[in-house]
């Protein structure tokens, strides 16, 4: 199936690239970089420089007569405009940036800052998480690939929310994310010299998971969910790491909740489930695995969720993969079964 990345000198769109190079099933058309049109892929990531590609212009004429499926790895507010376009050229669109995550254009707007997208979009959109959402998924032309942050924390979330275990009135979200997660551009916070022998919080008063997280676990409530989410920054190039904490409705035991997770998750190739020590991001870099652990405190009863996932691969462009073989009635795996790089 014929491919096109459209902002392919991000992080997320070189993990596309180096995934569709390897997959049974996709071919890449077109590489599309306004800021690098013209240069040699090399040039922008040296470690592909046995790809003789080059970066185009965006051209949606092109577009559509070269390529059948369009991964969108674009800033926010970028795919928008673009997507409308390309859906009236009948391309399979997944978005890896938060244009259609939201179905309230309204609460876009707050979040982020910016215009939404058209309602007409936003109500096609479906909310691309394999693990829970796989029946719409697979009749989507339009597919919202979710955040790094609501991707490892949802899938820690909804089974106990399925299950009715926890209070869903009262949810902590401490997440630590690598440097990889800001993206590939020149900021002073980013600096190996700031970074570097520091952990430090960021937008504590709002981050614009928050919403897309609520949204999701909704679903799966059937009430309204409010979380405290508070992000950090660790100096590591990839991966992210949720402690998630919840008071529980009832007495369980640990055992009791990982038979829990072990039964939801069954038919999951890439959620593991941690049954002895804890999750770590090391145990996951470089794949699409969701690593998940659990513990009950039965002298408070609360429940602690651990959940760690690459944020370039289950966090970006391995779950856009997912998505796009479940879509195209693939094997969920194709592509995708690469072991994580340890040490």
């Amino acid at each position: 199936m014929k491919t096109a990345v459209i902002g392919s000198t991000g992080y997320g769109g070189a993990e596309l690239i180096r995934l569709i190079e390897g997959h049974p099933h996709l071919e890449l058309a077109m590489l599309i970089s306004t800021s690098q049109a013209g240069d040699a892929l090399s040039q922008a990531y040296p470690h592909l420089r046995h790809l003789a590609y080059t970066f185009q212009e965006l051209d949606i004429a092109q577009i559509g007569q070269e390529a059948e499926l369009v991964f969108l790895a674009t800033p926010p507010g970028v795919s928008g405009e673009l997507t409308p376009q390309l859906r009236a050229q009948g391309k399979l669109v997944i978005d890896l940036s938060g244009d259609f995550r939201l179905k309230d254009g309204r609460s876009y707007e707050d979040w982020y800052n910016r215009k939404a997208a058209p309602d007409k979009w936003l109500a096609e959109a479906v909310y691309g998480l394999p693990e829970w959402f796989a029946e719409e998924i697979r009749t989507a032309d339009l597919i919202a690939n979710p955040g790094c942050y609501p991707t490892a924390t949802l899938l820690g979330l909804l089974p106990l929310l399925q299950h009715r275990m926890i209070d869903h009135r009262a949810l902590v979200i401490d997440a630590k994310s690598g440097v990889t997660g800001a993206g590939r551009k020149v900021d002073q916070s980013l600096l190996f010299s700031e970074v570097n022998e520091n952990l430090r919080p960021y937008k504590v008063d709002g981050h614009q998971h928050i919403p897309e997280i609520e949204q999701a676990a909704e679903r799966l409530a059937g009430a309204e969910v409010r979380v405290r989410f508070v992000p950090h920054l660790v100096p590591m190039n990839r991966g992210i790491l949720v402690s998630l904490y919840a008071p529980m409705l009832h007495k369980y035991t640990t055992t009791e909740v990982l038979h829990m997770y072990e039964e939801v998750y069954e038919d999951a190739p890439f959620v593991r489930i941690v049954e002895s020590g804890w999750p770590s991001t090391k145990a996951v870099q470089g794949s699409n695995f969701c690593d998940i652990g659990v513990h009950v405190d039965e002298r408070t009863g609360w429940i602690t969720v651990l959940s760690v996932i690459d944020n370039l691969m289950k966090g970006a462009a391995g779950q856009a993969v997912q998505n796009a073989n479940l879509r195209m009635g693939w094997a969920a795996t194709a592509g995708l079964m690469q072991s994580p790089l340890f040490p």
